[in-house]
């Protein structure tokens, strides 16, 4: 691959020099820079609809080393991110699985990246000041504007456009898609459920079903007006309904609680979550943005998971109906499988 000299400029003035695959012909990639922690579980990052509009730095030091598995493995059908920001990408990959390198797949998807970057140092810089949007452009080309990535409404972006069906047995799910991760479906289709995966604004409140799932996506929640109007009337009807990530916020948003933007975001697969139940850590895998806050909930929620770094809110449930919803990823991919039992929880809510 033949490079030359690029940067990452950040709209607060900072900069960090690298080199870009030459193929990317002078241009400039806007996007919001987050990062993640994670040493492994790239090609999930990559494609996961939550990073929408977002420039992926990733601080463990080597990413490429184990190249790209089958699309089978995916968490999309495509990369969604805007740029990517690594350190070092590895020439050469070691994997029985792989079927091309890091590289090359990031060619094929034309996603932009940048590489021998201090991604620690902009790291630090971005735990200090806040995700911030940036540019990977030329070598002393600074962009005039930069765009806001929180005025979009990436959910509509990524969100299927039409129905699909999955699954065989008695009991149905619906599926809400805001950019829904496809282990999610795996972990649903692991129980003996049909799951009829359906648009953010699909309203399927005059149908029969049997339980609601509201997945992960990308962006500030507000934005999901129709989703949040849709689920209110799905959440009358009592049955059980179970959130992920983007999932919660619209759960706590349609009851009337309030969200608001962490600073720098939770993505890494290895945060502590304490379940206030059990008085039990479990370590989870995340990525958001945005969080609920806790004073807002009516009376009749509660709190039911928080995390111990910050104390924030990763888990809400109704006291006595069957709704609960929480901010980590439990389907993992990549990460910690230590609370797929939430999958159970669902599933047992919907025979009882």
């Amino acid at each position: 691959m033949k490079l030359i000299p690029a940067q990452l400029i950040l709209e607060t003035g900072e900069v960090f020099y690298g080199q870009a695959p030459a193929s990317q012909d002078g241009s400039s990639y806007f996007g919001e820079v987050v990062f993640n922690t994670g040493m492994v579980g790239y090609v999930e990052s990559l494609t996961d609809p939550s990073y929408a509009g977002q420039i992926l730095s990733f601080t463990y030091p080597l990413i490429g080393n184990y190249g790209v598995s089958a699309p089978a493995t995916w968490e999309s059908t495509q990369s969604h991110v805007s740029g990517v920001v690594m350190s070092e990408l590895a020439p050469f990959y070691s994997n029985h699985s792989a079927e091309l390198s890091l590289a090359d797949w990031l060619q094929q998807q034309k996603i932009p990246c940048i590489m021998g970057v201090d991604t620690r140092a902009l790291a630090k810089r971005l735990r200090m000041q806040g995700v911030i949007p940036g540019a990977i452009t030329p070598l002393h080309h600074t962009p005039s504007k930069f765009e806001n990535f929180s005025s979009t409404d990436w959910v509509k972006k990524v969100s299927v456009k039409e129905p699909i069906n999955y699954g065989s047995g008695e009991k149905l799910v619906i599926a809400i898609d805001c950019g829904m991760k496809e282990n999610i479906i795996r972990c649903l289709l692991q129980y003996p459920i049909r799951v009829k995966r359906v648009p953010y604004n699909y309203d399927f409140t005059q149908e029969e079903f049997d339980a609601v799932f509201i997945s992960n996506g990308p962006g500030d929640p507000v934005h999901c007006q129709e989703t949040i109007a849709i689920l209110k009337k799905a959440m009358a009807k009592g049955k059980p309904t179970f959130g992920i990530c983007l999932g919660t916020q619209l759960m706590a948003l349609a009851v009337g609680a309030k969200t608001y933007k962490l600073s720098f975001g939770h993505r890494s697969h290895n945060q502590p979550c304490l379940d206030l139940q059990s008085e039990r850590c479990y370590l989870t895998s995340q990525n958001h943005s945005y969080a609920v806050d806790e004073t807002t909930l009516p009376k009749d929620w509660r709190v039911n998971f928080r995390n111990l770094n910050d104390q924030s809110v990763e888990g809400i449930e109704h006291k006595e109906l069957p709704f609960f919803a929480v901010q980590f990823h439990p389907e993992a991919a990549p990460g910690p499988m230590d609370t797929t039992w939430l999958f159970q929880k669902f599933y047992d809510l919907m025979n009882t």
